[in-house]
């Protein structure tokens, strides 16, 4: 395997700590927050660097509030606030990860959802930046299934609508508008309800959940008796099991029905 001289090496190393010490010092300079947030521009496959950022306050913004249920570590389902502040800007993406992590998943998830909301309502954000800021208790968030809260979340901001407090949605959000499977509809469907929802949405095929019992068989052979743990299938209602008024849907366009009461 070619290897390249170590002087070459270590004059890359140090061009980089370079680099990096010169944006530090620019960004102490300019007198930034001390909230950090990763930035995604668009028409890039991911987070070019870490910055610090001061969200806008100006009379220009606008900004729209969702909540969004989730699982925890454990498997259980709970809720968290998902806040969006559309300003001027240059068309930047930007997720406030103040002591929280977000997974790559989840990233992509921000990225998409930002697209679609503006591919829905006509509304160019060349000229303005996303801010995403995540209201939870939690070190990190991964995986897709708020998709279609943020995208959601984003249009209500760009249309400064209200959205129903008591409409809940989970689900993924690819390119074209329509909303993927995502897991653990049932824990995530009893968090909406506690939290005082009483219409929750979901993808397609998933208001029927199917769980796995545990039973044990046992068969006599000879003189002996062998038993085996089973797990036997059942397919429940999530709106029977859980008490909550369980819609499927296919697109954005149809959820956005429900939490725009003049869609």
């Amino acid at each position: 395997m070619y290897r390249k001289p170590r002087r070459y090496r270590g004059l890359k190393t140090t061009s980089f700590v370079i680099s990096m010490m010169i944006l530090f010092l620019l960004g102490f300079y300019m007198g930034l927050g001390a909230n950090e947030t990763i930035v995604i521009y668009h028409n890039q496959t991911g987070p070019r660097n870490i910055v610090t950022y001061i969200p806008y306050t100006d009379e220009n913004s606008s900004y729209a509030s969702i909540t969004v249920p989730a699982i925890d570590e454990e498997g259980e389902g709970l809720t968290t606030i998902l806040n969006v502040q559309i300003v001027p800007g240059s068309g930047k993406i930007l997720a406030n990860i103040d002591r929280l992590l977000f997974w790559t998943d989840t990233q992509n998830s921000i990225r998409t959802s930002t697209k679609v909301a503006s591919n829905l309502t006509g509304i160019n954000l060349s000229n303005y930046d996303v801010i995403y800021t995540i209201e939870t208790e939690a070190t990190a968030v991964e995986g897709p299934s708020a998709g279609a809260a943020l995208t959601i979340a984003t249009i209500a901001a760009l249309e400064r609508k209200p959205l129903d407090p008591e409409v809940m949605i989970t689900g993924a959000i690819n390119h074209d508008g329509t909303i993927g499977p995502v897991s653990e509809i049932i824990p995530k469907a009893r968090a909406a309800k506690e939290a005082g929802a009483s219409v929750f949405l979901v993808p397609l095929l998933q208001s029927r959940e199917v769980t796995y019992k545990t039973a044990k068989y046992c068969e006599q052979i000879g003189i002996s008796q062998i038993c085996t743990t089973e797990k036997v299938p059942t397919e429940v209602s999530v709106s029977e099991e859980t008490g909550i008024e369980v819609i499927e849907v296919r697109t954005l366009e149809e959820a956005l029905h429900y939490f725009f009461v003049d869609r």
